[in-house]
């Protein structure tokens, strides 16, 4: 999700761009600063993640609206976590799963960090997009590697690129009005044991 300042947005939908969902809308929340991926952003990043995600485990760390992660789902994800720490966000949330039938979205209330302390699970595919006045990238990437699979691919929207070293690589990049949005992949052998510096 966008978020460009801290004034409220029209409540609105997005339209699901691919899959057994194509054309389905969801919900967006009028909520500070919250503005969900644009569609050709969208079409772009799953144009590089490959259009059938089956099989896959996706987390849409700052979930937003949920555009990131319904799109995955839509695609044939074998499961989405959806984690956002707004409750007004996630009752829009629920809706939109209801809505879809999406029973393979899991959506988690909790803080971004708190999650990633606290979780077991091991991702292929993660989506980040957290307020850009937050400034978080560089730390959430720190704190991400033991919950990536071997050669996950992470997904970051920022206001500018990031820049990554070993083992994180860098596969696409582009640039969309203000901003910014790459694909990286995690290369480490094990996980549980290199810190993931940026």
């Amino acid at each position: 999700m966008k978020h460009a300042g801290d004034r409220p947005q029209p409540a609105g939908r997005v339209r699901i761009g691919g899959g057994v969902w194509r054309s389905r809308m969801i919900g967006v929340p009028s909520r500070p600063g919250l503005r969900p991926t644009p569609d050709r952003v969208r079409e772009t990043l799953f144009n590089w993640l490959g259009q059938d995600l089956a099989g896959l485990s996706c987390l849409d760390l700052f979930a937003g609206s949920g555009a990131l992660g319904f799109e995955a789902a839509s695609r044939g994800a074998q499961r989405v976590v959806m984690v956002e720490s707004d409750q007004a966000t996630i009752a829009t949330l629920r809706a939109s799963r209801a809505a879809l039938g999406a029973e393979r979205v899991e959506i988690v209330s909790s803080d971004a960090f708190a999650y990633l302390a606290a979780a077991s699970e091991r991702f292929d595919v993660v989506f980040l997009d957290p307020p850009f006045r937050q400034n978080a990238l560089s730390a959430v990437l720190g704190a991400l590697p033991p919950c990536l699979a071997p050669d996950a691919r992470v997904y970051l929207e920022a206001a500018s690129p990031l820049p990554v070293a070993e083992p994180w690589r860098e596969l696409r990049r582009k640039r969309a009005g203000q901003v910014s949005y790459q694909l990286l992949q995690w290369s480490a052998d094990d996980t549980s044991r290199l810190s993931g510096n940026v």
